[in-house]
């Protein structure tokens, strides 16, 4: 449903010197652990891990070596405790990822499987940063974001040399994605409520337009670019949802020039979209080559994609986190949710998010309306349910907290940012099974139920063990086995597994169009596709 407001306030331009003054002291990031206390050891060890007391080093630093699977790619940063996070790539495949507790840019060399980390002389010592948003220019800078300090780093990677510009925050900003555009720079201020625009080319006074956004004391999130210019991104307060915005920016800059004027009504050059009740968290944002809107939302597991034209919502449903994960040693998870965070889209036109629960790089093409997940090997068993420091621990359990990803051909490169490893999935690596549902569409009313069969058929030779994954995103709707069908099974070569299910909506069942996720998954992938249910 499109709703039309009134903003706050207008339009406004804010100018930063260049020459502004520098931070004077280090300062820590809120919630990387708390400080040290007078009983808390201090091993001298002249690494970043010298920013943590030793009881903390496992938490943030790392807790074992990279590790590989058949899929999935980890490499170990030489230098202990950096803290990866924010990653991109060049024009040539090479990968440059952000340190958030060196304040570094990395650079690492896909060919040679070499890292070069760039020392940033700048930087305040013991500093940190959660380093949210970076992007590559074409003059060969690398740009990126810094919530501590409230500033835009630039890197040049030709002569090796940062340079740092003020933003411009009021109250409690925190600048974080970042996206180039041409010869402009965007970014979204989460707490500030604005997306901020400049032209990359200012070096000494940067002009920064900002655009406060239309939800009172909301945050502004992720966005996108269509290939109209519009940018689209969403508004939101903290478990009561919120909106999505498109603002005509190109629209803004033709009139202010036309006019003269730099100050317009609010609603001028926006159109505002109420969000799904069951999207309260949507942290990602991308546009796929069709013109569809994908929101990832961070407290479920779920993502949704928009239609502009029909103007329509459709929410899509990720698989269940393995056990190992979360751990689970107290009893006190119930209901596990795998948590998706930045979603994307590549020039197939497939969607890709990570579950930051559920320790996935996730890939959905809307073509086969088929999820594949992949599952990244390393652990932290500090960020799970995992006892941790008993000899009760599992050995593999916990979060790598992976943050952030990018895009490179069929490669999706990651950070691991308490694991000090940045690692790769192949996408151009063949499954190891396929789905195939006896039909793609089925039609419910209220009430009813009906049986439904697919069969995982082995792509391999290897055998391959794994559980059903049978999931919907909605109460009223569920799939369920066949009393003749097993939850679990071992898949040898030549030997395809007949499942059997019911798909049932309950009688309060809401009509509509659905989706319900059917597939299967191992210690290392999830395959599933999606069965579109239509409630009449």
């Amino acid at each position: 449903m499109k709703i039309k407001k009134q903003y706050k306030g207008l339009f406004f331009l804010v100018v930063f010197g260049g020459g502004l003054l520098f931070w004077a002291t280090a300062a820590s990031m809120p919630g990387m652990g708390p400080p040290a206390e007078e009983t808390s050891t201090m091993t001298i060890t002249g690494t970043p891990a010298d920013n943590f007391p030793d009881e903390d080093r496992p938490r943030f630093c790392g807790s074992g070596d990279a590790k590989s699977t058949d899929f999935v790619t980890e490499y170990s940063i030489p230098t202990q405790c950096t803290n990866p996070l924010a990653i991109v790539t060049d024009y040539d495949g090479n990968v440059w990822f952000a340190q958030t507790n060196t304040g570094k840019i990395s650079k690492f060399d896909p060919n040679t499987e070499t890292f070069t980390e760039f020392d940033n002389p700048t930087w305040p010592k013991n500093g940190r940063s959660m380093i949210w948003g970076i992007d590559y220019a074409p003059d060969g800078t690398v740009w990126f974001t810094d919530e501590t300090f409230d500033s835009i780093w630039k890197f040049d990677t030709v002569d090796e040399k940062y340079d740092r510009l003020g933003y411009p925050s009021m109250d409690d900003s925190l600048p974080q994605r970042l996206h180039i555009d041409g010869s402009r720079i965007i970014i979204n201020d989460f707490t500030g409520n604005k997306l901020t625009f400049f032209d990359i080319g200012q070096s000494a006074d940067v002009e920064y337009t900002s655009f406060p956004s239309p939800v009172d004391n909301s945050v502004t999130a992720d966005f996108a670019l269509d290939e109209d210019g519009n940018v689209w991104y969403t508004n939101w307060l903290f478990q009561q949802g919120g909106v999505l915005v498109k603002l005509d920016y190109d629209g803004y800059e033709n009139t202010k020039q036309e006019t003269g004027q730099e100050f317009f009504a609010g609603d001028m050059f926006t159109e505002i979209y109420q969000l799904p009740v069951a999207l309260l968290t949507p942290n990602g944002a991308a546009i796929s080559d069709d013109g569809k809107i994908w929101l990832a939302d961070t407290t479920s597991s779920s993502f949704f994609s928009f239609d502009p034209v029909t103007e329509e919502f459709t929410q899509y449903v990720t698989a269940d986190p393995l056990l190992s994960t979360y751990g689970n040693q107290t009893g006190v998870v119930k209901t596990p949710i795998s948590r998706p965070y930045w979603i994307d889209s590549d020039d197939q036109g497939r969607i890709i998010f990570n579950e930051q629960n559920a320790n996935n790089i996730s890939v959905f093409d809307p073509k086969s309306n088929s999820l594949v997940e992949y599952h990244v090997p390393s652990k932290n068993p500090y960020w799970g349910d995992c006892d941790p420091g008993t000899g009760l621990m599992v050995a593999d359990c916990g979060l790598a907290q992976i943050f952030d990803f990018a895009v490179y051909g069929e490669k999706i490169w990651f950070t691991q940012w308490v694991e000090n490893n940045i690692g790769v999935v192949d996408t151009s690596v063949p499954l190891p099974v396929e789905i195939n549902l006896e039909s793609e569409t089925i039609s419910l009313n209220a009430g009813d139920s009906e049986h439904f069969n697919f069969v995982v058929s082995p792509k391999s030779d290897d055998a391959l063990g794994g559980s059903l994954i049978l999931a919907s995103s909605h109460d009223f709707l569920s799939v369920k086995l066949s009393h003749d069908s097993p939850d679990s099974f071992q898949l040898v070569s030549g030997a395809s597994q007949p499942i059997h299910t019911n798909i049932s909506a309950s009688d309060d069942a809401i009509p509509g169009t659905y989706n319900v996720l059917i597939g299967m998954q191992s210690s290392d992938i999830a395959i599933s596709k999606y069965v579109t249910v239509i409630i009449e």
